[in-house]
């Protein structure tokens, strides 16, 4: 009986049908927890998020779950938020469920615990976010060839004063995707109009955005370091300042979340390979446990859509 209900083993469809059956009967369920004390692999993976208010996330969670439970092991979903020291304390109460693995989706760990971690063989993979640990392993997205790919599409558009909001400071894939909208802008022969912070939160992209338009002379485009705070920006601009998008302003964002291809945003944005981002993921998570960390830059893909003026269509 016991093959039966241990993912991976070998045993015939009709005798998996006939055992199952047989224990339905008698009302039998396996121990999960005693079977992982005797294998010493509890099949459970520790993923730690910042939110899920932003659209990317649920995504990565549900796409997470589904591959991970196709080679027989679940997730353990935790709200972290974007300091080491809280997702420090995530991190241990995870470990304390004995995980086999745990992922950070935009979220730091101190280099403290992150040893703690590989010292009793527990992998780490930060995901969507990197952090100057040579131990760890990360996968994200090229976030600096992204914000260049946003910047010459709007220079190339006509656009001269072209601002930014900014998401959370301290993130690296903040950091790479100004970076790269910089380059982008510089070999353009021109340099950021107006910029401002949102933090990645709606409400604080709000704000910023309202900040940057308060000014006499606005912005004719914007780029917004993701999407869920584009559909923020462009809230305040329509409704709140009464902006035609693309007629006053293009605006873009970046990931490419299912709602940026709702006609109510139509976002023109820069999509971030989330399957194949997944699908790294999940291979070093259950890969060998002695194999060297690995560092995974994927490349993305510009997405134009209504959200930004068509080529010759004039300056704003």
């Amino acid at each position: 009986m016991s093959r039966v209900f241990t993912p991976g083993s070998s045993v015939s469809k009709k005798t998996e049908e006939k055992v199952r059956a047989a224990a339905a009967e008698l009302g039998y369920r396996p121990n999960v927890l005693a079977r992982s004390l005797k294998s010493g692999k509890s099949r459970m993976i520790g993923l730690v998020v910042a939110y899920l208010e932003n659209y990317f996330y649920p995504e990565v969670v549900e796409r997470i779950s589904s591959e991970l439970q196709k080679v027989g092991y679940h997730v353990l979903v935790f709200i972290g938020q974007n300091t080491a020291v809280d997702t420090d304390r995530v991190v241990s109460e995870l470990m304390d469920y004995q995980v086999d693995g745990i992922v950070l989706a935009s979220v730091s760990l101190s280099s403290h615990l992150a040893e703690r971690c590989l010292s009793i063989g527990v992998p780490v993979v930060l995901f969507n976010r990197g952090q100057d640990h040579a131990q760890l392993s990360a996968v994200t997205s090229n976030n600096r060839a992204g914000g260049r790919a946003l910047a010459e599409y709007l220079c190339a558009l006509g656009h001269e004063r072209i601002a930014y909001v900014a998401g959370f400071e301290e993130a690296a894939t903040q950091r790479d995707r100004e970076a790269g909208f910089r380059e982008g802008l510089e070999a353009a022969g021109q340099g950021l109009f107006a910029r401002a912070v949102g933090n990645f939160r709606y409400a604080e992209a709000q704000a910023a955005t309202r900040e940057i338009f308060a000014r006499r002379e606005r912005p004719d485009a914007l780029f917004v370091a993701n999407d869920h705070m584009a559909f923020a920006a462009m809230d305040v601009l329509r409704f709140e300042m009464g902006l035609k998008v693309p007629e006053d302003v293009s605006v873009v964002g970046f990931d490419d979340v299912p709602p940026a291809a709702w006609p109510a945003y139509n976002l023109t944005t820069y999509r971030q390979n989330v399957a194949k981002m997944v699908e790294e993921t999940v291979a070093i998570l259950i890969g060998d446990p002695l194999a060297a960390p690995r560092q995974v830059e994927l490349e993305g893909q510009l997405v134009i859509r209504g959200s930004t003026r068509r080529y010759g269509q004039g300056r704003a």
